[in-house]
């Protein structure tokens, strides 16, 4: 079944003439259930579980054994026609049930509990990377204690939530 795949989720095209087209059809089926809106019960597992429910997926663990041998880091699917593997590409996100979060394959692996990018509402860029950290304020010669605490307590907000470096 592999004359001619997909490029990203290698689903098997059909072929002029050719005979049961219905597998293939089905095959690249299946596939696409594993890879439209990803989701899996756990990442890192190795050894498939012994009774899976129809349409339960995993996130195959870096030593892969029994059924999922040589399967590393793939995302494996329990289908009608058994264990069904998708080979995890460049910016798959799946959502991990067990950690109730998504995982992002970039650069040869998964990377958990992450956000990736960044946040953008109504067109308008709101949370990006990191930047340096803001010094709090100090100093001058007419001070307004109210407006330095003002400024400390947003610093301090936004420090809890690790959108400012500490510095």
């Amino acid at each position: 079944m592999t004359d001619m795949l997909t490029s990203r989720l290698a689903l098997p095209l059909l072929q002029p003439g050719q005979a049961q087209k219905e597998m293939y059809h089905n095959e690249a089926l299946a596939r696409l259930d594993l890879a439209a809106q990803c989701a899996v019960i756990a990442s890192g597992t190795n050894i498939s579980p012994s009774e899976p429910a129809f349409g339960d997926a995993w996130i195959v663990g870096a030593e892969p054994a029994g059924d999922w041998a040589g399967r590393a880091h793939a995302v494996a699917g329990w289908t009608a026609g058994g264990w069904r593997f998708l080979d995890p590409f460049e910016g798959l996100r799946a959502w991990v049930v067990e950690d109730g979060g998504f995982a992002l394959f970039t650069e040869g692996e998964w990377v958990f509990g992450r956000a990736h990018g960044r946040l953008i509402v109504d067109g308008e860029q709101v949370v990006g990377p990191r930047a340096d950290a803001i010094e709090n304020p100090a100093g001058g010669a007419t001070v307004d204690s109210e407006a330095r605490t003002a400024i400390s307590a947003i610093l301090l907000a936004l420090r809890e939530h690790g959108l400012v470096d500490s510095g």
